[in-house]
């Protein structure tokens, strides 16, 4: 029986393994490769650091300063980790007896990176690197070293080009930043803390980060310190796709997250640099905010989508293509506006001068306008003015003191100096329209997308607004046509 048992027992154990093998022959192999991990190797870098690493340049910058002033501070490298992360450089203060004027001697002002764009000479680097300094001082790996000319720098994108004296030099490829996937391996090359050719790796975090009006950031892992700024982001194919060029960190230090001027973007740049020593923008003369849901809603949007018009510069283009204030601009030259933050993008790519078209939804309807666009001239402001002043007023009625404010007739000198044919002034504004943005002297000329043309006019249409919804408001506060929402109290 124990015999008998044993090999019955040794029977069904074989019997169900080969059922097992059975079953496993019947699974498509198609399933099984399905569910089967995708596993492989980490990657080796060292073919792309032999391949780029030669094209990687140290870059020294240097200031002029009074040769018996200079005093015990922090280092060149700390000097860069102040002025690139947001941390005040300290005020070092001169040295009994140093005479303003007197004779002077160059002193190292901070340490970067870069790379070289083409065999003759022309590297690339950031704006903030070689900003301010009095000489620029470029290494190659192979220990050469260059007093550069700075060609040209754009603070708005951070991207500069200098030129040194030398030919025969080894230029980087140029990637294609739209094959760029998330999850992609990266590597980067530069020199943290004046180390040079310092090799570090990771992955692409994100795309389109958008922590600038006309760059939309590479985020990445890899780790970047103080002095890797300017150098290249490098993929696997040994092609740059990005200049390393910020942090994100609330200690100074390396925390996870890098950013990189997308290659494409920053070419556009370094060619109008090189050929003229400027960047040319386009603008429209516009102010634009993201259009959130309650706009959305308000507007009869299908969702938040596209740049809502805050502001509309008298004598802009935009205004003379008829964009108003309270606009939705949803396509630029026929393309989609997603998010608000690709307009600025857009229009600043465009060419001064160009004749283009904008969509936009207007009190809900859509149209397509004409417009040309302008030129942005340099350190380019525009502060509204505040119209100021008391007043006598109308005595305001219960429903607009509901939505904090306080309204009287617009005189016709004031109405023929801003050119509109109708609307109130604001004498007074808090609660819901203080929080709103409206201020004391601002012409509300709409409400809920219709136009108003008196006081009468206003409360009346006050009457029928929804108490529980956000009131729309277009209002004119100096040279610019605002829009904006009063939210009522909950």
């Amino acid at each position: 029986m124990n015999v008998k048992g044993g090999l019955w027992s040794v029977t069904l154990a074989g019997a169900l393994a080969l059922a097992l093998a059975a079953g496993a022959a019947l699974v498509p192999q198609q399933a099984q490769a399905q569910s089967a991990p995708i596993v492989r190797g980490l990657p080796d870098f060292t073919e792309l650091v032999d391949l780029v690493g030669p094209s990687v340049v140290n870059i020294r910058t240097l200031e002029k300063v009074d040769a018996d002033g200079a005093s015990d501070g922090p280092d060149e490298d700390m000097l860069e980790f102040f002025r690139r992360f947001g941390i005040p450089v300290p005020n070092m203060p001169r040295r009994r007896g140093q005479r303003p004027g007197g004779p002077q001697q160059e002193q190292p002002r901070g340490v970067g990176s870069g790379f070289i764009l083409t065999a003759d000479g022309y590297v690339m680097t950031n704006a903030h690197v070689v900003d301010g300094a009095d000489e620029v001082m470029v290494t190659l790996t192979d220990k050469r070293e260059f007093k550069a000319k700075i060609i040209g720098a754009d603070k708005r994108s951070d991207v500069a080009v200098v030129k040194i004296d030398a030919t025969g030099l080894p230029a980087v490829r140029i990637g294609d930043v739209s094959r760029l996937k998330v999850g992609e391996w990266v590597m980067a090359i530069g020199s943290p803390f004046g180390l040079d050719n310092t090799v570090t790796a990771g992955i692409v975090s994100a795309k389109q980060r958008d922590t600038g009006d006309y760059l939309p950031f590479i985020q990445t892992d890899v780790a970047i310190n103080p002095g890797n700024s300017g150098g290249p982001l490098i993929n696997m194919r040994g092609e740059v796709v990005g200049i390393n060029s910020q942090i994100y960190s609330r200690s100074g230090g390396f925390m996870g997250i890098s950013f990189a001027i997308p290659v494409d973007e920053a070419m556009r740049v370094s060619d109008q640099l090189r050929a003229s020593g400027r960047v040319s923008r386009g603008r429209i003369g516009v102010q634009i905010e993201p259009v959130t849901k309650d706009i959305a809603d308000s507007m009869g949007l299908a969702k938040p989508q596209g740049a809502l018009v805050r502001g509309v510069e008298v004598g802009s283009p935009a205004q003379k293509a008829g964009i108003e204030a309270g606009d939705v601009i949803t396509q630029y030259d026929g393309k989609a506006v997603e998010k608000f933050s690709d307009l600025p993008r857009m229009v600043g790519n465009t060419k001064p001068g160009t004749k283009t078209t904008v969509t936009v939804l207007h009190r809900g309807s859509s149209r397509e306008l004409s417009i040309t666009i302008a030129e942005v001239q340099p350190d380019e402001g525009v502060a509204a003015k505040d119209e100021g002043g008391k007043s006598h007023a109308d005595k305001p009625s219960k429903m607009a003191q509901q939505w904090g404010l306080v309204v009287q007739a617009l005189p016709a000198d004031e109405a023929r100096e801003l050119r509109i044919k109708g609307g109130v002034k604001v004498v007074s504004a808090d609660g819901p329209a203080a929080r709103a943005g409206l201020k004391a002297g601002d012409v509300i000329f709409a409400l809920a997308n219709t136009d108003v043309g008196s006081v009468n006019e206003f409360e009346g249409l006050l009457s029928k607004a929804d108490t529980k919804k956000p009131l729309s408001v277009m209002f004119r506060r100096g040279d610019w046509a605002q829009y904006t929402l009063i939210r009522p109290e909950r």
